[in-house]
């Protein structure tokens, strides 16, 4: 997934980061509203982590803007209140969900890939494709019973393919899901990594739509 932080405290931040890059997703991190809103203007991502206080105001009030304008953008909020009714006011200001600081980076991991589910339409974190079973959240695979290993980056593009089952993903599109700002992007990337995946779980589990990109495979 490609994840925009929002978070002004620079160790949080960091390890917020570090832990969802070793997940394999796509982190761009902002430190204002002002970055925060120049980073939305140009990327659309899969998800949204705000905190609430921030140098140049209430990250409650960048939420509130995007469910104004019709963003159904989800959203999980990272903060040090824990009061129950600043809890009960993000959420209704259109957060899908809450984690009070200090928080266990695990369950952040976790909490990200329960919104992905719900906000997809997958509250059942396991996928059978044929002989293949997926559950991304838990980073287990396997193919005809036996287990097998994927890198985070694989992980990070069989999720993008399968939050969106049926639909032609272009390579500009998987690398937006792979890779952040800044990141460095070898131009064969894409297809590297596809051709990893064919090998571990069968060739029929990414299909190439010559000319335009890859899908799902439908006969997987």
């Amino acid at each position: 997934m490609r994840i925009l932080l929002v978070e002004d405290e620079r160790s949080i931040g960091g390890a917020v980061r570090d832990q969802l890059n070793a997940d394999g997703q796509a982190v761009d991190w902002a430190e204002s509203l002002v970055a925060a809103g120049e980073f939305l203007a140009v990327t659309d991502y899969d998800l949204l982590l705000l905190d609430l206080v921030l140098p140049d105001g209430q990250g409650s009030d960048l939420l509130k803007r995007l469910r104004a304008v019709g963003s159904v953008l989800p959203v999980i909020i990272l903060t040090a209140r824990d009061r129950i009714s600043d809890r009960i006011a993000g959420l209704n200001a259109g957060a899908d969900d809450y984690l009070v600081k200090p928080f266990d980076l695990n369950e952040l991991s976790a909490r990200i890939a329960a919104v992905a589910r719900r906000a997809a339409g997958k509250p059942n974190p396991e996928t059978r494709l044929g002989a293949v079973t997926l559950d991304p959240a838990a980073r287990r695979a396997s193919r005809d019973g036996q287990p097998v290993t994927l890198t985070a980056r694989e992980w990070a593009l069989l999720d993008a393919l399968l939050r969106r089952p049926g639909a032609i993903l272009s390579k500009p599109q998987l690398e937006e899901s792979l890779y952040a700002f800044g990141d460095e992007v070898e131009s064969n990337a894409v297809e590297a990594h596809v051709s990893r995946l064919r090998k571990k779980l069968g060739h029929e589990i990414v299909e190439t739509a010559r000319g335009l990109g890859y899908r799902l495979g439908a006969g997987a």
